[in-house]
């Protein structure tokens, strides 16, 4: 007989599945498809890092020079680079590099989605198996290639956030799955009409800025196109050398784009201790033999014009702004400017993390001191998007256009000298 069973993320059905392990597939486990993506992730990602690191092992085995150098140290470099992109720090011989980098942490999420949607199961236990069985590679690898306490705690939470976002996406992305506000209807509800629809605006200035951040990098590497190629010439790769060399610099254009944005902020960002690069001035120094860093502004380019670049976060707020408009019910005044301070904090917020994760230590000396400052960027960009988002609401907003109007006449009214009575009087004609 069937049985009244919950399934999916918590909508209710009839199955014939026998017991809570039932499964659709043969009567497996949910939980054991979660398992299957989650190592199936795990180990693709870590094949597309692994696979650069063999490929030039095998280009270079012929030099005198790295005769001693075995390919089980390729793998090793590799599992590290990989673990790097999950926040775990990579210890070399001269320096402990903390920069992550976002491409490689992209194309994780990438194969978690992936697997998830391919093979995953849209149940609670199936995602509690997904991202386990990835946490559990993680730790494995931390296990062998890191041997600290330390790489090994980080590797867990870090896989835990890749895989949670990753399969998380692709197990809501199968076919007969609910959507992402079916599953957290129940908590979002709960939140106050202006702090949610705040907090949607918030995540749709927080991707305009990422937009325009991204167009920004794209007229850097443009405009220093030259630069560039002499960079890139200097360095003489073999074939190999420059296909190894283009993976790992597009590894690193999600950082520059996050750069883009702490530019566009005002603040700027840092690559080197001592050096700036903002719209408002530019002092750089010298930088490692990295093609795409030739894309970043020169001195001359500061200044002008482009002192004006964070107005662009001002309109990103005035769109965020313009979008809770029509989606936010009407209520007393204090609604719209609650509803702009959400959006310029999620946003603010999201800009913050970026940041943090965009950053770190690159090398030894000078290059200790890799990205943008969080909390002077995040400042000023929470700042300029409220700024926005006020530009928007206060004029279209009546109850708060109303108090505004009733504080100014106050306001001359205290200023003209009139008595108590006079105000009370002169009020209540206004209301």
């Amino acid at each position: 007989m069937g049985a009244r069973i919950q399934d999916g993320w918590g909508s209710w059905r009839t199955s014939w599945a026998p017991g809570w392990t039932g499964s659709a597939i043969d009567g497996a486990p949910r939980w054991a498809a979660g398992v299957i993506a989650g190592i199936q992730a795990a180990l693709l990602s870590l094949l597309v890092v692994a696979a650069p690191a063999l490929a030039t092992y095998v280009s270079t085995s012929a030099d005198p020079t790295n005769a001693d150098v075995g390919w089980q140290r390729s793998v090793a470099f590799a599992s590290s680079l990989w673990l790097l992109a999950h926040g775990v720090p990579l210890v070399t011989a001269s320096a402990t590099i903390t920069l992550v980098p976002l491409g490689l942490s992209v194309l994780a999420v990438f194969s978690c989605y992936a697997s998830a949607r391919r093979s995953g199961r849209a149940t609670w236990s199936g995602f509690a198996g997904a991202v386990g069985a990835y946490a559990l590679v993680a730790v494995v690898v931390a296990t062998v290639v890191d041997r600290t306490v330390q790489g090994i705690v980080l590797a867990f939470v870090g896989a835990v956030v890749v895989g949670g976002i990753g399969l998380g996406a692709g197990l809501l992305a199968r076919p007969g799955a609910p959507s992402l506000r079916e599953v957290t209807r129940a908590g979002w509800e709960r939140v106050p009409a202006p702090a949610r629809v705040g907090a949607a605006g918030g995540v749709l200035a927080l991707a305009v800025l990422v937009l325009v951040a991204s167009v920004l990098v794209v007229a850097w590497v443009l405009g220093g196109r030259a630069t560039i190629s002499d960079v890139l010439a200097g360095l003489g790769l073999d074939p190999v050398g420059g296909i190894v060399l283009g993976l790992a610099e597009a590894t690193l254009a999600p950082n520059l784009v996050v750069w883009g944005l702490s530019w566009l902020a005002g603040p700027g960002f840092a690559v080197g201790t001592g050096s700036v690069f903002s719209p408002a001035h530019v002092v750089a120094g010298p930088l490692p033999a990295l093609p795409i860093l030739g894309a970043l502004p020169q001195p001359d380019s500061a200044g002008g014009l482009l002192r004006w670049a964070p107005v662009v976060l001002v309109l990103a707020g005035a769109v965020g702004g313009l979008w809770t408009v029509r989606r936010r019910p009407a209520g007393p005044w204090w609604h719209a400017p609650a509803t702009a301070a959400t959006l310029a904090a999620t946003a603010g917020v999201g800009v913050v993390a970026l940041v943090v994760l965009a950053g770190g230590a690159a090398g030894p000396g000078r290059m200790l001191d890799v990205g943008a400052q969080a909390g002077v960027v995040g400042t000023a960009a929470t700042a300029e998007l409220l700024l926005g988002a006020l530009l928007v609401l206060l004029p279209t907003d009546g109850p708060l256009r109303h108090e505004v109007a009733r504080g100014f006449r106050r306001a001359v009214r205290s200023a003209q000298g009139l008595t108590p009575e006079s105000r009370v009087r002169s009020e209540s004609i206004d209301d």
